[in-house]
């Protein structure tokens, strides 16, 4: 028992510069804070990407909210039969329930474009911390050179072909 707890302890002392990220604290840290899980990796590039990309569902978001308004109210003064009411953008009353659904429609999509942006960061920051304690090193690689191999051709039995050799190291 005591020899386990000195190779585990060994193996903590030999490998101490590599970080390791708890993936519950980097899942959480993001669902609490979108961003903060990436930070928490200490992958900082990806926080302004994250925001850029809220951002942008936000303005999305406030435009077809606007346009939905707008032809919201349009359409009910072009249905009310009152000749007292004019709406902004004359047309028919079909043309106006189609943009309206139209930007309806997109406005929905963004609510869902939110929600999968969310998620993905979520996503990303605990798939992250796992790959923090994945081990890469010099060990790892892929040689590739060319070669020289015997025919496997029954016609040209004794020659050489050339081919490409690939090693993998791990």
């Amino acid at each position: 028992m005591a020899s386990a707890a000195q190779d585990s302890t060994t193996r903590k002392t030999k490998d101490s510069w590599r970080i390791h990220h708890s993936p519950k604290k980097a899942t959480l840290f993001s669902a609490v804070l979108p961003g903060l899980g990436q930070a928490y990796n200490h992958s900082y590039w990806k926080v302004p990407i994250i925001y850029v990309g809220f951002g942008a569902l936000g303005y999305s978001f406030w435009f077809n909210q606007g346009e939905y308004k707008r032809f919201a109210q349009d359409y009910i003064y072009e249905t009310d039969n009152d000749p007292n009411t004019i709406s902004d953008y004359p047309a028919n009353a079909e043309l106006l329930r189609t943009k309206r659904n139209y930007y309806k429609k997109h406005r929905d999509l963004t609510l869902i474009g939110f929600a999968g942006l969310y998620a993905l960061q979520i996503l990303d920051a605990h798939v992250d911390a796992h790959l923090s304690q994945f081990d890469i090193n010099d060990d790892l690689s892929l040689r590739w050179s060319p070669t020289l191999l015997p025919s496997k051709n029954i016609f040209q039995h004794g020659q050489l072909a050339g081919g490409i050799g690939f090693q993998l190291t791990f």
